[in-house]
């Protein structure tokens, strides 16, 4: 029985112009091939989330540049490995030929084993591509770092992952149902090389002995392929919405099991974990608030580390952060303050700003009055203060006359 290579192997793009995605790296006005048609190639690091094409565009280079292609995975690759292929760089650099090393998940290599990389980059040895899911200011060494070029690659879009899509169904000659497709092109979150294995092994499971053959992908030979269910949950329909309202009203009724819940559909679905996080983001100043202000500092913390890691760890982070959000005290004083302050502003128009609190940066101005008795006030005394006898604000109001005086926050809470 022949043995036929992985269908993202087969369809792995021969030329530039077939690259899907990335047009930022490829398009016509792309850094690759600005960097192809000057004849330079630098050593470069591809940071960006998986099957978003870094493998890709490593083969590329090399064919495109007639150079010889090494590759080697950090996670199995010895050092041992690796000055194999220098070793064998210095010969066919003297024959006139380059080398290519692409070393996959380049953060799995550590500080010592980075450093060997060092010489033989800066004297041009080789040309070091690197692939890392993970961002290379943390995980790769200054030193390497300074020596390479970054290109970030971005999460393939749905338009994208369809058109690599219906280049699998075409070679397969195969047709997916439209609940099956949709359903693919979730569960895959972006991964090209994931949607196509799961064609693939989709297409395997049709053709097993005693299953009936046909050409028609169904929702059922998706889900047994990838081993995930189908969930009621449309990324751009109803019960999307639904559930990010039944999430977002739980952890603001502080119920954080509920809000966990609605969480782990959102996840176990293929939801964005970008999407949740910027949710949270918004929460943690609308609802949270004044309450508790480090909410906002975890909030941005789960942001930031969703973008760094993606999924699968990424759940552990909105887990984490949901249950802190849910639990915290709540405050909406500041979102309901803004909003009636952005009334005033639509309703008044620009009313005319208090002359002492102008800006006063010329001798005409100055002489008009712009900022005159500003200097007068201390810091300090724009600070909220009462009379104790009578108990009201008695700090100067700074609004303009037609609302002085006027409160959007009447207090801070407690």
């Amino acid at each position: 029985m022949s043995v036929q290579p992985p269908l993202a192997e087969i369809l792995r793009p021969k030329k530039l112009d077939e690259v899907i995605g990335q047009e930022h790296l490829v398009g016509k006005n792309g850094v690759i091939r600005k960097l192809l048609s000057s004849g330079f190639l630098p050593s470069m690091i591809f940071w960006g989330p998986p099957g978003s094409g870094k493998t890709t565009l490593a083969h590329l280079l090399a064919e495109l540049t007639n150079s010889y292609f090494a590759s080697n995975s950090a996670v199995t690759a010895t050092l041992v490995d690796v000055r194999k292929v220098i070793a064998d760089a210095h010969i066919r650099l003297k024959n006139g030929e380059r080398t290519i090393l692409f070393l996959d998940e380049i953060h799995r290599f550590n500080k010592a084993q980075q450093d060997v990389l060092l010489p033989h980059v800066e004297k041009g040895t080789i040309i070091f591509i690197g692939a890392t899911t993970e961002n290379p200011s943390f995980e790769v060494i200054a030193p390497l770092l300074s020596r390479c070029r970054v290109l970030v690659l971005t999460a393939l879009s749905q338009q994208e992952l369809e058109k690599i899509l219906d280049k699998g169904l075409s070679f397969l000659k195969l047709e997916l149902k439209p609940d099956a497709r949709q359903f693919l092109l979730e569960i895959c979150n972006g991964d090209a090389r994931q949607l196509l294995l799961i064609l693939e092994i989709a297409s395997q499971l049709r053709s097993i002995p005693g299953i009936k053959a046909s050409n028609h992908i169904t929702i059922s030979d998706i889900e047994e392929a990838s081993q995930k269910k189908m969930l009621q949950y449309d990324t751009g329909g109803e019960e999307h919405y639904n559930t990010i309202s039944a999430y977002i009203k739980s952890m603001r009724a502080s119920d954080v099991n509920a809000a966990l819940y609605y969480l782990a559909r959102m996840v176990a679905a293929g939801e964005d974990p970008l999407f949740i996080a910027r949710r949270m983001v918004i929460f943690a100043s609308e609802d949270i608030g004044l309450a508790q202000p480090t909410a906002q500092v975890v909030a941005n913390s789960v942001f930031d580390a969703c973008h760094k890691v993606g999924y699968p760890e990424a759940q552990i982070i909105l887990g984490f952060g949901t249950a802190y959000l849910s639990q915290a005290k709540k405050d909406r004083s500041a979102h309901d303050a803004y909003f009636a302050a952005l009334e005033d502003a639509q309703k008044y128009g620009n009313l005319p700003i208090p002359m002492n609190i102008r800006n006063a940066p010329t001798k005409l101005m100055k002489s008009l009055g712009y900022g005159k008795g500003y200097e007068k006030y201390p810091s300090a005394s724009f600070d909220k203060t009462q009379d104790k006898s009578s108990g009201q604000d008695t700090t100067e109001s700074l609004l303009p006359d037609r609302i002085k005086g006027k409160k959007y926050l009447e207090k801070l809470p407690a």
